[in-house]
């Protein structure tokens, strides 16, 4: 936890009025600041100049060029390769130091220049990512080329890159970069992603949230977070707010008249207006539960975001959180879904060829906001129906980088055990896998079979047709309360013959795995949390970190080794905790815990989990700190070279938690991420029991080569 600070924010400052003058004796300095660069102008672009006292004009010193690469440049009165503003020459064929990768826009960064009179050299975020040796000007040219000083200043104005600067501040260069950046880091506001466990999240990347009148809407939760620039939340005492904006202008979605506010908070189970109640932030976390009361429809079918921001003090960026964008819509349009049932599609795909068996059906427009799947045009994205495929276990090649993830992803990228189709992609789409639970799936889409109605009649079971349908349609929340009441009275078969009828009838055979570890996955969390609170409504989270490192290492069969500390502050913040955990906190971490820790008790995945050196699976990482990892400030790694993580928001009943996913730099240089098929492993214990280690059959992919390193800052 960082230190508590200030209310002042007098610190940050915009980059156009930054000066600083450095005069004739600095023969040797260092410039070090904070800069947050707000909006992508085109480049190149000029972030700092230099103005010489005896010239008309200015000429660069700081610079990002046509790449977007940060280039430090020689200074007036110094170096004789300086850039003069009398000389006409580009400043592109001037000798600088330059970084390798491009500098990244909205976050705060840190840039260290050193200037001496022999060389610069450019450091980001602490770090060296670039020098030059230079000529040092000799007396003779120092006093013909003008005796006055030099002022850096920022550029500004409409066509110029728009930032904030903090701290800016310039030493002798015996004083050390490294730590000043270490020393008062700034502040930015944040929403914690993996709070979103309840929103739903449509195809095209938008949270799908039920509201309107007040019988009808819903609530859904997310926290902020208030922290410095390396993530450490920052203790201070503040509220913070949050508001409704329209998604295309950014304006406040307005109140109709004799109307409830559009975005409404909770409190004890009473609502008000979001305006009258801002949340206070503990340890550096402010926690909303949120409804809205006005529809999209009802505003031309516009989308909206909540802004989250921090009213005592000024308006910055980096102190404002805003939302994906949102529609809001009313209850009964998740009932359109039901012309499904008697409507399937007949699409087959050829494991190998990705060749398509036979047309889609003509379906119902009122399929298209179906809470139970999304059909896509493309006959890449349908399932192989349940028992025609015999392939081992594949590996699952996720939607496109430019779109969210489906409920679950089953696009085969299989490994070599099964004929090494993971380059073949026949029609080129790229794939990502971008972490939000509650999205459609798809492999929910259809499958093959027989006449729908007429395999009920042959597979009776005690749990009605209406509880199927209602897990096929429902929701991740939905499903999670239907799994705990059906798991109530179930037997083992009966939850099993369940799990087969939703696979039948949504499509999707991920469930079955979700459903059938129902039983052990409540009742073991149930004798945990009795474990751990000892009839307690709450426990200190230094507490309980001892048993729950225990109650994982005995569901994932390793005694060899233990959960670290940044995998239990993982923990800590998918629980949403802060320094106590209650029930509901437990059982959050709990529905992202166990099937992770079944996953890893596999014959075929636990060796690689128990294994440290090589170390293949570093532990409990996000989807950020795996791709920053393997892209460093100065390059990106070999292609080749991957990270395996689980996602950090996919919780059970998810059909894709407890998976893995793999993230690599392709042979295009670019940062990919696939997920591992677990569906058809667990389907048949014959075909684990022949499965080759993980370790395998990952190496035996064309596209992997070697394992990446977490790289954090602290």
């Amino acid at each position: 936890m960082a230190e508590s600070v200030s209310d002042d924010t007098h610190e940050y400052s915009l980059l156009k009025d930054l000066r600083l003058q450095i005069g004739v004796e600095d023969s040797s300095f260092s410039l070090c600041f904070w800069i947050f660069l707000m909006n992508p102008t085109p480049f190149p672009a000029t972030i700092i100049g230099q103005v010489h006292s005896d010239f008309t004009g200015s000429t660069p010193f700081l610079v990002l060029n046509e790449k977007k690469k940060m280039m430090l440049l020689p200074l007036l009165s110094l170096h004789s390769e300086a850039p003069y503003p009398v000389n006409s020459a580009s400043w592109t064929e001037i000798p600088s130091a330059s970084a390798e990768v491009d500098f990244p826009l909205k976050r705060w960064v840190h840039v260290g220049c050193e200037v001496a009179t022999d060389l610069i050299r450019l450091h980001i975020d602490g770090k060296i990512v670039g020098e030059k040796p230079l000529s040092s000007l000799s007396n003779n040219e120092s006093d013909s080329n003008g005796s006055g000083r030099v002022t850096l200043v920022g550029i500004g104005g409409d066509d110029a890159v728009k930032g904030y600067i903090h701290n800016a501040k310039i030493s002798l260069l015996t004083f050390s970069i490294k730590s000043h950046h270490v020393q008062d880091p700034p502040l930015q506001l944040s929403i914690d992603s993996s709070t979103a466990l309840d929103i739903e999240e449509d195809s095209d990347g938008v949270w799908s949230i039920v509201g309107g009148k007040a019988s009808c809407r819903r609530n859904f939760s997310l926290d902020v977070i208030l922290s410095d620039a390396f993530g450490q939340p920052v203790n201070k005492e503040m509220e913070v707010d949050a508001s409704l904006l329209y998604a295309d202008n950014g304006e406040p979605v307005e109140k109709p008249n004799d109307s409830e506010a559009p975005l409404l908070t909770s409190y004890d189970g009473i609502e008000f207006a979001s305006s009258e109640r801002p949340s206070k932030l503990s340890k550096g976390r402010a926690s909303f539960k949120l409804k809205i009361s006005q529809l999209s429809s009802k505003c031309d079918n516009r989308l909206f975001q909540i802004k989250f921001s921090i009213p005592k003090i000024r308006t910055y960026p980096f102190l404002e959180a805003i939302s994906r964008s949102i529609r809001c819509i009313s209850r009964n349009r998740n009932t359109r879904s039901s012309s499904l049932m008697c409507k399937r599609s007949s699409s087959i795909v050829h494991p190998l060829s990705g060749s398509q068996s036979s047309g889609l059906d003509d379906l119902s427009s009122n399929l298209q906001h179906s809470s139970l799947c999304e059909l896509k045009s493309s006959p890449s994205l349908k399932r192989i129906k349940s028992g025609q495929e015999k392939s081992p276990a594949t590996f699952m090649v996720d939607p496109t980088m430019d779109q969210p993830d489906e409920e679950c992803n089953s696009h085969a990228w299989t490994s070599n055990q099964v004929n090494n189709v993971c380059h073949t992609n026949s029609e080129g789409r790229p794939e990502n896998v971008e972490e939000t639970e509650n999205s459609s799936s798809h492999s929910e889409s259809t499958e093959e079979r027989n006449p729908f109605f007429s395999s009920i009649s042959r597979n009776k079971i005690p749990i009605s047709d209406l509880n199927i349908f209602k897990y096929c349609l429902g929701g991740i929340t939905e499903r999670r309360l239907l799994l705990k009441e059906i798991a109530s009275f179930a037997s083992e078969q009966e939850l099993e013959d369940f799990a087969h009828m939703v696979a039948l009838y949504s499509g999707c055979s991920h469930h079955r795995h979700q459903i059938t570890i129902a039983r052990k996955l409540i009742e073991e969390g149930t004798k945990a949390w009795n474990l751990i609170s000892q009839n307690n409504h709450r426990v200190h989270w230094e507490n309980v970190v001892f048993e729950i490192e225990e109650l994982f290492m005995k569901i994932a069969d390793c005694s060899s080794r233990s959960l670290t500390h940044q995998d239990l502050e993982l923990l800590r913040r998918i629980s949403g905790c802060q320094e106590h955990l209650d029930r509901e906190n437990f059982d959050r971490m709990w529905y992202w815990l166990y099937p992770v820790a079944f996953t890893l008790s596999r014959d075929w995945i636990n060796p690689t989990w128990c294994s440290t050196s090589p170390k293949w699976i570093e532990g409990f990482v996000t989807k950020e700190e795996a791709e920053s990892s393997l892209q460093g400030l100065r390059s990106l790694q070999q292609p080749g070279t991957f990270i395996l993580r689980f996602p950090t928001s996919r919780s059970w009943p998810h059909p894709d938690a407890g998976s893995l996913i793999v993230t690599y730099i392709g042979s295009d240089y670019n940062l990919h991420n696939r997920m591992l098929s677990l569906d058809s492993i667990y389907s048949s214990d014959e075909m684990e029991s022949n499965m080759k280690p993980l370790e395998d059959m990952l190496l035996a992919e064309p596209e992997l080569s070697r394992i990446g390193r977490i790289i954090r800052n602290h």
